[in-house]
């Protein structure tokens, strides 16, 4: 590994300082996850698996993937390097406590010794909850917070079929509890994928809304990670260089869903901005979301895209912030540092937006069907939403309430920076 540069050399402004008011965070790093990328990757499971020493492996995922015909062809790959497999393929969007305990009993009769998770980030939710007491025992809810597990873990090997949550360069799991809809994230590096399959083939069979949505999700972790908090010179590589993947290729996409290079560089840059979040975290926007998403079923992907202009625009009130968002528009020449800083972050809320049209997203909370009269409420449960606590602003309930108001009515031609 190349030693590091000298922070002088790090995260530059445009005029060649460093922001005054702003230090490069320090990191441990320690890299987990193997990342085996290209068309037909899938093909090596079976080997990569073996390599883990598994002979007895639970398949998890979902009955769209299995319709689609990628189960049963991770299936016959894993069968035919000698390996018994089971499956679930009962997961569903935002799983539950009761998702996991279905797959854990599966899990527990096969006597598995290493879980693939091939789907989207419910998948592998899934599958690390399920491998969490699988080896720890107890319940979801004593996993919550971070590095609560005290044994070993099954090895994982994570297949996304989505460009979206890069949950397979994550150590999280994220688990509602089934009564309450409370989301628990259970964070702990034995539950990282030792390896992430990426095959840009596996993408191509989604419906245009979830290419979609998950896409808007891939750049919104993009946009989160490179000004939370907890950002530092590791993490900006990785988001920096996903927003530049992402954003000309979600329009590709959406406009030819065969375009396999454009597919191969979503997949990649998803897979980026999940690494940038496990050594960064996420803010606001997807604090936001999470309340929409379990009272109003809004689509992640959806509710996230919702609140991202307005998010940004709150954010960019601090100078240094402002100046982070405008570096990230450099990157995909949105805009120009140079050029102002007002500039280029209206510039970039401005692709945001237009990103949000192409998707086909719901522009407000209006169109999403969400009760206005429920603001109160969804404010204080976002402010209690752990990624709230890294959003570069700090951000309470009066605040949310007011990115909720503001969510309502489509953006005005006078809705600028500032305003």
């Amino acid at each position: 590994m190349q030693s590091a540069q000298p922070v002088e050399q790090l995260g530059r402004n445009g005029n060649g300082r460093l922001p005054e008011d702003w230090h490069l965070a320090g990191f441990d790093l320690q890299p987990r996850t193997r990342l085996v990328f290209g068309r037909d990757s899938l093909e090596k499971v079976g080997a990569l698996a073996r390599d883990l020493g598994s002979n007895r492996v639970t398949l998890v995922t979902d009955k769209g993937i299995s319709a689609a015909g990628h189960a049963s062809r991770a299936i016959g790959l894993l069968e035919a390097a000698g390996l018994h497999v089971a499956i679930y393929d009962e997961v569903r969007e935002n799983p539950t406590t009761a998702d996991v305990a279905k797959c854990l009993a599966i899990a527990r009769v096969h006597r598995t010794d290493l879980f693939v998770g091939l789907g989207g980030g419910s998948s592998m939710d899934t599958a690390k909850g399920a491998n969490l007491l699988l080896t720890n025992g107890g319940e979801i809810k004593d996993y919550w917070g971070v590095g609560k597990a005290t044994k070993p873990m099954l090895p994982l090997i994570a297949i996304p079929t989505t460009a979206g949550t890069g949950s397979e360069c994550q150590s999280a799991a994220l688990i509602a509890e089934e009564e309450s809809h409370l989301k628990m994230a259970c964070l702990d590096s034995k539950a990282a994928a030792r390896v992430a399959i990426l095959d840009p083939l596996l993408t191509v069979s989604q419906p245009p809304r979830v290419t979609a949505c998950t896409g808007i999700d891939a750049i919104a972790h993009a946009l989160e990670t490179a000004v939370t908090t907890k950002r530092n010179g590791w993490s900006l590589m990785f988001s920096h260089e996903a927003f530049k993947m992402l954003v000309p290729n979600l329009p590709r996409v959406l406009d030819n869903p065969s375009d396999l290079d454009a597919r191969g560089r979503m997949l990649l840059g998803a897979a980026l901005a999940g690494t940038a979040i496990e050594n960064s975290m996420l803010g606001a926007a997807h604090a936001a979301a999470n309340p929409l998403t379990a009272h109003f079923n809004v689509v992640h992907g959806q509710a996230v895209g919702i609140m991202l202009p307005h998010v940004i625009r709150f954010n960019a009130r601090d100078e240094s912030i402002k100046r982070a968002y405008a570096e990230l528009a450099s990157g995909p020449e949105i805009a120009c540092v140079s050029e102002g800083l007002d500039e280029a972050v209206e510039a970039l809320i401005e692709r945001v937006e237009a990103l949000l049209n192409v998707a086909r997203m719901p522009r407000s909370l209006a169109e999403a069907e969400v009760d206005r009269a429920m603001i109160p409420r969804l404010a204080a449960e976002a402010e209690k939403q752990w990624t709230a606590n890294f959003n570069p602003r700090h951000i309470d309930s009066k605040d949310f309430e007011q990115l909720f108001e503001a969510a309502f009515e489509p953006r005005s031609e006078g809705d600028r920076l500032g305003n």
